[in-house]
């Protein structure tokens, strides 16, 4: 395996970096309640002593903080990137001074860096595995299958991961349990709706300094995360059109109000592009062909493949940075298509971008957290393959949250309850 160096040997002004990016995780750390009580639990009861944890993750201040929780826990832990362009390097430093947390995850690296840092997590021999997209699920089946037989499961983060793990358990490739954690409620509603709506529409707002009001926005793909894109766009006052390959979806979202179209028609209208599918070649040449001067093509869902920028750059005559994360490609005939974040996930790779709110991934990163503890404690229930993760364990950190809004609910009585569970009430 690599020698892959951790962060802190990457660095100059490592001082530096680790006290800002401490500062960033102090700030993140105030508001996420769910996060607290987890990490108080896990600090006081230790359930991963003795474990290796290997994370490929999108490394910024709110996802140190579900790092610093499971290595709190007693866990060795060994985290990576899961993006090239959306670790914040100061985070990572501040992350590999614990003396159970060994960070990798370095910003801008190329392809060939970016597997070298998954490769010397592995190195690590996890017991346990945290992803985000697959890469490092992959990496293991395919290049160190001799280590699997050592790994308790995991748990998936994100949409597109989630997907390609299916894929896999349907092949019968997948050798090992793995939670899927972004088909829960307690993630998919929130996280992908609210947390890529408003992420993906402030990095683009904050990369562009452009408004979104009275733009025609093309939300490709009506999913979770289109849903949110869609929704947050248009109550910024954008007109929102959606592409869709899958028929309900495409009703869906026709009969919440929004012009539905193919992306041939769309192309031609649209003043913003913004795919959200997971799948590739969304935006092609033809697309490209027909599109108005001065558009933005961004992304929402997880890798670089939805836009097709080898057919962009075919295309182009010209090609050069417009802005701080803005590349204009310059066609023949002198429009100029603008693509943000080098087709990357535009909420974490845009310069400017943060990510998701942090209260959004406190729930989504309580769920990661109680999952590998449950993977743990029970790991003999979970055989090879993807898992739903466990109602008991979503509502646990819906209840953890709504304690610490302050917010009660009702609750089922035993009659209710009784009539709720049986078959034989008639009218």
């Amino acid at each position: 395996m690599t020698a892959y160096p951790p962060i802190s040997e990457q660095l100059a002004d490592l001082e530096d970096a680790q006290t800002e990016g401490r500062r960033k995780m102090d700030w993140a750390a105030q508001h996420m309640p769910i996060m607290e009580a987890v990490g108080e639990e896990f600090e006081a009861a230790q359930p991963f002593e003795g474990e290796r944890i290997a994370m490929a993750m999108h490394v910024e201040a709110k996802t140190a903080i579900l790092v610093e929780t499971l290595a709190d826990g007693g866990a060795e832990v060994a985290v990576t990137g899961c993006n090239p362009l959306s670790t914040h390097d100061d985070v990572s430093a501040a992350l590999d001074t614990h003396e159970n947390i060994t960070s990798y995850a370095k910003r801008g690296v190329d392809d060939e860096e970016y597997y070298a840092a998954i490769e010397a997590v592995i190195a690590h021999e996890p017991t346990v595995t945290v992803d985000d997209g697959m890469d490092l699920v992959a990496a293991i089946h395919e290049d160190y299958p001799e280590l699997i037989d050592g790994i308790v499961g995991g748990a998936e983060e994100t949409t597109t991961g989630v997907h390609r793990l299916r894929a896999m358990d349907e092949d019968g490739a997948l050798e090992y349990p793995v939670f899927a954690v972004n088909d829960t409620p307690m993630k998919r509603l929130f996280d992908n709706v609210h947390g890529t709506g408003e992420s993906s529409l402030a990095s683009i707002a904050m990369t562009t300094n452009l408004s979104w009001a009275g733009k025609n926005v093309v939300v490709a793909g009506y999913g979770y995360c289109g849903k949110g894109v869609a929704k947050k766009a248009a109550g910024q006052n954008a007109n929102v059109i959606v592409t869709e390959v899958e028929p309900r979806r495409a009703l869906e979202a026709h009969m919440e109000g929004y012009d539905v179209m193919p992306m041939a028609e769309a192309a031609e209208v649209g003043d913003v592009f913004l795919t959200t599918t997971g799948n590739r070649d969304v935006v092609v040449k033809e697309h490209f062909e027909s599109m108005k001067d001065g558009i933005l093509l961004a992304n929402a869902g997880h890798f670089d493949i939805e836009i097709d920028l080898e057919a962009l750059d075919d295309l182009a005559v010209d090609r050069y940075e417009a802005r701080d994360g803005v590349e204009a490609y310059e066609l023949e005939d002198g429009r100029r298509l603008n693509v943000i974040a080098e087709g990357r996930l535009v909420n974490l790779a845009a310069p400017v971008s943060l990510g998701h709110p942090v209260e959004v991934m406190d729930q989504s990163f309580g769920i990661q957290a109680v999952c590998v503890r449950e993977m743990l404690e029970h790991s003999d229930e979970y055989g090879a393959g993807v898992h739903d993760v466990p109602d008991e364990l979503d509502k646990e950190i819906a209840e953890i949250k709504l304690e610490a809004e302050g917010v009660d609910f009702d609750s089922l009585t035993d009659v209710q309850r009784e009539y709720m569970g049986s078959w034989d009430h008639g009218t």
